[in-house]
């Protein structure tokens, strides 16, 4: 299978790469620039290297480089934004401030033949975010591309193989950016499209049963799209070495915990175990307001649990997982900033008992997750469900955790939740939070004090970026009456109309 190397310099768009060249069947992975050698890249014998942007400038004295061994790989390089820049001061050129200021947004750009715009127009919109440009070109590199105030907007040592852009074909407002994408992957890389998810749910299989050959295994079920898909995957592996244990947290959405012992005893015939620990972590998180504390305490409770199961289940070589990809990467990747630790990533205490961690679909988008489901045979209903946090509704609530707030959550999110299904909208994910900001209302002529309630609906296809959903104003209204007038506690409802970036997903 083909592979493109993504070094990460710290950029903010980092995952985003890697996801628009798995939409080309292309696998990519991400990996920090200081934790990978050229030797290392040698022998993992990538197709393409792609330098990711940054925050840095790359002159400054500890700024984020690669060995400039990297470029006499003889494999195609394509620098992005930072990347670019770093292209050119690791092949000798220069990067200074830009004369002419900085460049944002989107900005009409003039390319000129070579192989990376092949069949691109001449003039097209890209999107900009820089303040520092290529200024000298290193030897026998050509400047194929410039702006109204960027003269070096792309560059190239076509010999090489060697490309630098200024700007960042990954995001959807470049109109043409996946086209550079696909003759960078193609055209230079020679890449073939074989990432296909049918065939990639088979080579899983597989996997899995070589490195569990023999092996009892636990996997931590929440009833999410993840672990459902997990839970399958290696029951087709191993079998009735597989134990799902399915923990109630006492953080879970109206009805979850029914329906997650219904699906998958009597559906899939798996063997389960549930765990009634509600009182056992609302204990721990008691007064508890960070985001990071709480993940990190329901992370290690969890654990705790499962160990305990296991214990009484006799011998359990291996603790397995539905961490995915964008768990692996906001939880820290390298040179790209903690956005937040996913309580099986960041959150795992380091002293954890089982002698192995299983995490099948590690290196997977939710999209792809959902698309290895779906050739797995699982039923819509379970691929396509709403997205659901571990930590489950403690971090959908700003403040403390207590029953009383729990209670209101929990009905606040299923009548908006049953009013969006009604309405027939196809949002990705929808959830209401509780959040601690508390108002003045009035009810019956008297005066209240309650809870604000904030709902969220984003639409997506990876989880990576996303954009608010336009919810029709009627459907709003509806809600927001329900849950004013039949959730006690809340005198305000409010609708998040962030997308992703700035925000994440999830409030916490």
């Amino acid at each position: 299978m083909d592979k493109i190397l993504v070094l990460d310099f710290g950029g903010q768009y980092s995952q985003l790469i890697a996801r628009r060249v798995r939409a080309e069947h292309v696998f990519a992975e991400i990996r920090a620039y200081d934790k990978i050698t050229v030797e290392q890249i040698r022998e993992e014998a990538y197709k393409g290297i792609i330098f990711t942007g940054g925050p840095n400038s790359v002159s400054a004295p500890n700024a984020p480089r690669c060995d400039r061994a990297v470029l006499d790989l003889g494999i195609p390089v394509l620098g992005i934004c930072y990347g670019h820049q770093l292209l050119t001061y690791l092949a000798g050129g220069m990067v200074a401030p830009a004369a002419s200021g900085s460049e944002y947004g989107g900005t009409e750009v003039t390319v000129e033949p070579c192989a990376l715009f092949a069949d691109v127009p001449e003039t097209s919109v890209f999107w900009m975010s820089h303040t520092d440009e290529v200024k000298t070109l290193p030897e026998s590199f050509v400047s194929v591309a410039h702006s109204a105030i960027c003269r070096n907007a792309a560059i190239c040592c076509e010999k090489r193989r060697l490309y630098g852009v200024q700007f960042h074909p990954e995001v959807t407002h470049s109109q043409h950016g996946q086209k550079v994408l696909q003759n960078f992957l193609f055209a230079i890389c020679g890449c073939r499209a074989a990432w296909v998810m049918d065939d990639v749910a088979e080579q899983m299989i597989q996997r899995c049963r070589e490195q569990l050959a023999g092996k009892r295994v636990l996997l931590a079920l929440s009833g999410g799209v993840d672990s459902a898909v997990a839970a399958v995957l290696l029951h087709k592996a191993v079998g009735d070495r597989l134990t799902c244990v399915f923990v109630d947290h006492g953080l879970l959405r109206k009805g979850e915990a029914e329906t997650v012992e219904r699906v998958f005893r009597g559906q899939f015939g798996i063997r389960l175990i549930c765990v009634d620990a509600a009182e056992r972590f609302l204990t721990q998180l008691a007064g508890v307001t960070d985001p990071e504390t709480k993940r990190k305490i329901i992370g290690e409770t969890f654990i705790r649990v499962f160990e305990e199961e296991a214990d009484k289940l006799g011998q359990i070589d291996v603790l397995a997982q539905g961490t995915i990809y964008p768990d692996v990467v906001e939880s820290g990747n390298g040179a790209s900033a903690v956005i937040k630790s996913h309580h099986n990533v960041g959150g795992l205490p380091k002293d954890v008992r089982f002698k192995e961690i299983c995490e099948p679909l590690r290196m997977l988008f939710k999209d792809e997750v959902r698309q290895v489901g779906t050739a797995m045979g699982l039923p819509r209903q379970i691929v396509w469900r709403q997205p659901f946090p571990g930590p489950g509704l403690a971090v959908r609530i700003t403040d403390d955790v207590t029953k009383e707030k729990l209670a209101i959550l929990r009905e606040a999110d299923a009548i908006f939740r049953e009013e969006l299904d009604r309405a027939q909208i196809s949002a990705d994910q929808y959830f209401a939070v509780l959040t601690q900001t508390r108002s003045v209302g009035v009810m019956g002529d008297f005066r209240t004090y309650g809870y604000t309630v904030a709902l969220r609906a984003v639409t997506t296809d990876d989880f990576m970026t996303a954009q608010w959903t336009r919810l029709p104003y009627e459907v709003l209204e509806c809600a927001s009456s329900r849950i004013t007038n039949e959730v006690g506690g809340v005198t305000r409802v409010v609708y998040d109309i962030t997308s992703k970036p700035p925000a994440t997903v999830e409030w916490l």
